[in-house]
């Protein structure tokens, strides 16, 4: 009699680890899944150098960023001691690009999150008591939505003022509608799921089911649209700077060394080139983790 062969585990196979009896767990799972997922990863790695850029641009940068020397303007790149040249006022673009990201990212973070505050209390409002509530929250939503968020951005920023302030301002009262569209349609999704009803049953208030029940439940959408929110925010400041209405002088913003470098782009092609490179970078790698996060917490993406 023959002894049955033994068949090893496929080392190449994904890991499963309800198949081996490991307990199951809701982080560990969206780890895996993140990690082998090579829009996410691209994405976070882009948006993980860019942000280890902006921390330690003090350490990084080979000049001072307001530091002016006219005998070294409009130096090409590859020159001694200005990798990247300098502007028609020899300051060191690669210094002011390096600083420059700490100003994008910053007005994306705080623009995100103000945003996202907004929009999750206005959708979880509108979604879970619905009725008359819903209607006028909806249409404040769908009024705030339909318009384009460039000229409300430049309207805004018209009434308080230019500066990197107003900027934050402005957009963050414009990109608030997308999260409460999304968060709305979820909640209406989950209001009427057994867990909620059984937890007005028990008699616990809205406040506390909304926090305890309704949100965990909604967090996979929300850090998909806030990576795409961040891309968008990024769009915005730099767009405003390029107008003057964003980061005034001498503070380095993309937008504002891109519109420095455009009345100069067939002399000096390295001033608008390399501040467009950074800028379409940066809203790569947020958009590639966007999809990334899409595809990882959707389970009807998985196989």
């Amino acid at each position: 009699m023959t002894k049955p062969t033994e068949t090893l585990p496929d080392p190449e196979a994904p890991w499963d680890a309800e198949a081996i009896g490991a307990p199951f767990s809701p982080w560990r799972d969206f780890l895996v899944r993140f990690a082998g997922n090579k829009s996410a990863m691209v994405g976070f790695a882009i948006v993980l150098v860019l942000c280890l850029v902006a921390i330690l641009a003090p350490w990084i940068a080979l000049h001072p960023i307001a530091e002016q020397d006219l005998m070294v303007s409009l130096e090409p790149p590859l020159t001694e001691g200005f990798p990247l040249g300098t502007d028609q006022f020899g300051r060191d673009i690669f210094s002011r690009l390096v600083f420059g990201a700490r100003v994008s990212l910053q007005v994306g973070g705080i623009v995100t999150l103000v945003s996202m505050l907004i929009g999750i209390t206005v959708g979880c409002l509108a979604g879970y008591h619905g009725g008359r509530l819903d209607a006028v929250l909806s249409n404040l939503i769908n009024l705030v939505y339909g318009f384009p968020l460039i000229l409300v951005a430049l309207l805004l920023v018209a009434v308080i003022g230019p500066g990197l302030e107003g900027a934050m301002i402005a957009t963050g009262l414009v990109i608030w509608a997308g999260f409460a569209r999304i968060v709305r349609g979820e909640v209406i999704a989950l209001r009427n799921r057994e867990f909620v009803m059984a937890a007005r049953a028990l008699g616990r208030g809205n406040v506390w089911i909304i926090v305890r029940h309704v949100l965990p439940n909604i967090i996979g959408p929300v850090l998909v649209i806030a990576s795409f929110t961040m891309a968008v925010a990024v769009i915005i400041e730099t767009s405003l700077s390029f107008l003057g209405l964003g980061a005034q002088p001498p503070t380095p913003s993309w937008g504002s060394m891109l519109n420095e470098g455009r009345s100069v782009i067939y002399r000096a092609w390295w001033l608008a080139t390399f501040p467009g490179i950074a800028i379409a970078t940066l809203v790569l790698g947020f958009n590639l983790l966007g999809d990334g996060l899409r595809d990882v917490l959707d389970p009807r993406m998985r196989t």
